[in-house]
């Protein structure tokens, strides 16, 4: 049986954790709150983030990162992706030598402009090879309501994926092992901006016409920003790809999307923060994604967009005649 530590309790870390139960792991879930930990204990259920998801009972919770990765050869990393570097850093110490390290962790560092798995094998000190990441059209509520669903594992290492992969496959949830780490991140990442977008133009009161749009064209955006870094094209049409970004743009589950429907209804950034329950990992990615996007020459106008809305102050009317106005081009 294989031992796993998932660390961070959130909506995606949870039912993350009930995934690999059922996969058959032996599974501690830490959560930064020792009062959350006990609730979970006591009640197997996540009051905070998946209230009324019976979680198995056999998962432990702690507070505690050394009982958390206590002879874990699985750990999974599901904290805020703006967070990463500063939590394993304190965790280094604790992981078991071979351990595959996981990222749940949809976004790319702000400052450094490195995906998630750099910053895991930079700061753990292992090489990328030892890194996995878990991406797809992964709603977390719906996951932890059985739903049937598809993933991928991504990682350089064919054989650790292989074994990752057999520690998540569950009846109701699918996974597919992928060693185009780079387009699956970025395909992770750049979703959540361009839901953001989907959710303003929903904000705005625009329809279906204007979704497949922003979607479609930032598909295209995240294809180029991804082969530009080495990234394979047909990974952009699969689960880390589109899948993925069809969930994210449709769904009223979406934070990213239902953020950004908000600050299309006119909010301002700081307001919808102050209302949020949890982070939309695009309002940071957006910057850091546009920052690696000007380093490597590569035109992102939707990324560009919602950065001159989520930070530089501009209204999305205005933005949106913008880009509307943009020179025409061959598609």
């Amino acid at each position: 049986m294989r031992t796993a530590a998932v660390l961070g309790s959130g909506s995606w870390g949870t039912a993350f954790a009930r995934v690999m139960m059922h996969a058959g792991c032996s599974v501690t879930l830490w959560a930064r709150r020792p009062e959350l930990a006990d609730l979970i204990n006591e009640t197997h259920e996540n009051p905070d983030y998946l209230p009324g998801i019976a979680l198995p009972p056999a998962l432990t919770a702690t507070s505690d990162p050394d009982r958390a990765l206590h002879d874990a050869d699985v750990v999974v990393l599901a904290v805020p992706s703006q967070t990463a570097r500063q939590n394993l850093t304190r965790w280094v110490p604790l992981l078991q030598e071979h351990a595959t390290l996981v990222s749940l962790m949809k976004g790319i560092e702000l400052g450094t402009a490195k995906r998630m798995s750099e910053v895991i094998s930079e700061v753990a000190g292992v090489p990328l090879s030892n890194v996995a990441v878990i991406t797809g059209p992964n709603l977390a509520r719906e996951i932890a309501e059985e739903q049937p669903a598809a993933t991928v594992v991504a990682c350089s290492d064919h054989d650790r994926a292989v074994d990752l992969q057999e520690s998540c496959q569950t009846a109701y949830l699918r996974p597919y092992t992928n060693t185009d780490v780079v387009g699956c991140e970025l395909g992770g990442t750049v979703k959540n901006i361009i839901a953001l977008a989907c959710g303003m133009a929903e904000g705005m009161g625009f329809g279906d016409n204007t979704r497949a749009s922003i979607m479609t064209r930032g598909l295209a955006e995240t294809a180029r920003l991804g082969l530009a870094l080495g990234a394979e094209e047909s990974t952009f049409a699969g689960l880390a790809g589109l899948g993925d970004l069809v969930a994210t743009c449709s769904s009223p589950l979406s934070r990213n999307r239902t953020f950004g429907e908000r600050l299309g209804r006119g909010e301002t950034l700081e307001q919808v923060l102050q209302a949020a329950t949890q982070i939309a990992e695009g309002v940071a990615s957006c910057r850091s994604v546009l920052d690696l996007a000007h380093a490597h020459g590569v035109d992102m106008p939707i990324t560009e967009a919602v950065v001159a809305i989520c930070h530089n102050g501009e209204r999305a009317p205005d933005v949106l005649r913008r880009v509307m106005r943009r020179e025409p081009k061959p598609e």
